[in-house]
């Protein structure tokens, strides 16, 4: 079955369209996804199934790659948000899980890298919850 995604950035300058299906789904914590997410963990779906068509602002996007790796990361180069990259290989499109405009059909598959995992994010269930901003 074949899906539709659509997504956009923080600004809403870049916008697209995936369509197509998804083939993976999973939450990195290597030290450069947490760098380039300044979180625990990136959340990025994968698919070689599917295709991109950017709605808008195609010229707003930029693409980074770590020298002599296969990690980059497309950003808005007006708000700085992660937006769809193709990968290294040619055929990888990669889409940041946030930069979806609505619910993603699918859980994450796992979690990837654990090895490299912040010490502080362990156990974050025990941690309070709280439904707004605090303060």
């Amino acid at each position: 079955m074949t899906r539709t995604m659509v997504g956009s950035c923080l600004c809403g300058a870049v916008r697209f369209e995936v369509v197509g299906e998804i083939q993976g789904f999973y939450l990195c914590h290597c030290s450069r996804c947490r760098k380039d997410t300044g979180s625990a963990h990136a959340a990025n779906l994968f698919t070689a199934a599917a295709a991109i068509d950017w709605l808008s602002g195609r010229e707003n996007v930029r693409t980074y790659r770590v020298p002599e790796t296969r990690h980059q990361k497309s950003f808005c180069v007006t708000c700085g948000s992660a937006v769809p990259s193709v990968q290294v290989e040619g055929d990888l499109l990669m889409i940041p899980a946030g930069c979806i405009d609505g619910a993603i059909s699918r859980q994450p598959d796992a979690h990837i890298c654990l090895a490299s995992r912040a010490d502080w994010d362990d156990r974050l269930e025990n941690v309070a919850g709280i439904e707004g901003v605090p303060g």
